[in-house]
């Protein structure tokens, strides 16, 4: 099972003759995705990684039966693709560009609304289903087939808790960056949803930085819920000051119930596990799921590499 992609889904990559699309897309070949066709406006008919390069999303699908999209497209030009996904009813579009306009993303949500496309991103490093299908910029190795599910609005922190729960010998279900943009194409509650479905998925975490209420919604979704899947949180940037951006243009405290603090204190209202260190997620979730209380000093640091 899974959720969003498997070992069936067939991707186009929008923009896959650049440098960073040639380069991640040839990675995600390489441990068994399939990718079958790029889309590069100019370069129609041509071939690149052995792949057909069509003029428009819409020729890809129709010509190669591709029902998900990777986007590797400037930030001036990915409201476009998006849309071009949009029109073409591609089911899953992933957007990892960096920087696109919140005026663009907004434009982007009201279409989703009426269209058949889930969005992840932008600003996100993608979506796996280890030994199914990477769609993103991810580092695959670290990556086991298994069965946690976790969502992150950081990258980087994703790929920490993708290599906990592998050192823990869980693995992982799916793992989604939703980006920490103010203007996601999909939240936390829309994939927490896909995961307490899911029967692959046993258990779940959720990565949340300082910032906007995405992280509170959750919180109420899994208090209304109720579910038995065991649910482990972490919230990057608990030393931020008010009023200070870090890293995500997201990731900025404009009211009190966007501190760190009071979305912590929210999860764990809701049942979520909240470890005081992104180094006790491993063993935060094999204790929930062996049905143990988690003890945060016999953790072991479990660094990503």
């Amino acid at each position: 099972m899974a959720i969003l992609i498997d070992e069936t889904t067939r991707v186009v990559v929008q923009g896959l003759t650049g440098e960073q699309a040639s380069f991640h897309a040839a990675q995600s070949i390489a441990c068994g995705s399939n990718i079958v066709a790029g889309v590069t406006p100019g370069k129609g008919g041509t071939t690149h990684l052995d792949r057909p390069i069509f003029e428009t999303v819409f020729e890809a699908v129709e010509r190669t039966g591709a029902n998900a999209s990777l986007i590797f497209v400037p930030p001036w030009f990915a409201a476009d693709a998006i849309l071009e996904c949009i029109d073409a009813e591609v089911p899953v579009a992933v957007c990892v560009t960096d920087g696109v306009p919140v005026s663009d993303m907004q434009r982007v949500r009201r279409e989703l609304r009426h269209g058949r496309t889930r969005l992840i991103g932008p600003n996100c490093p993608g979506v796996i289903t280890p030994d199914g299908c990477r769609m993103g910029i991810m580092p695959h190795y670290i990556h086991q087939r298994g069965c946690v599910g976790i969502v992150s609005r950081s990258g980087t922190l994703s790929y920490e808790a993708a290599k906990q729960t592998t050192l823990a010998g869980l693995g992982q279900s799916t793992v989604c960056g939703i980006g920490g943009d103010p203007v996601p194409g999909t939240n936390f509650v829309e994939i927490l949803e896909l995961f307490l479905a899911d029967p692959e998925t046993h258990g779940v975490v959720m990565i949340g930085e300082i910032g906007g209420t995405a992280e509170i919604e959750a919180a109420e979704f899994l208090r209304r819920a109720g579910s038995p899947k065991p649910a482990v949180a972490y919230i990057a940037g608990q030393s931020a000051p008010p009023g200070r951006r870090m890293g995500h243009a997201g990731a900025i405290v404009s009211s009190a119930g966007e501190t760190a603090a009071a979305k912590i204190e929210a999860l764990r209202g809701a049942g979520a596990t909240v470890p005081d260190s992104i180094a006790g997620i491993g063993g935060a979730m094999r204790a929930a799921l062996a049905g143990e209380a988690w003890k945060s000093q016999a953790e072991p640091r479990a660094a990503v590499g």
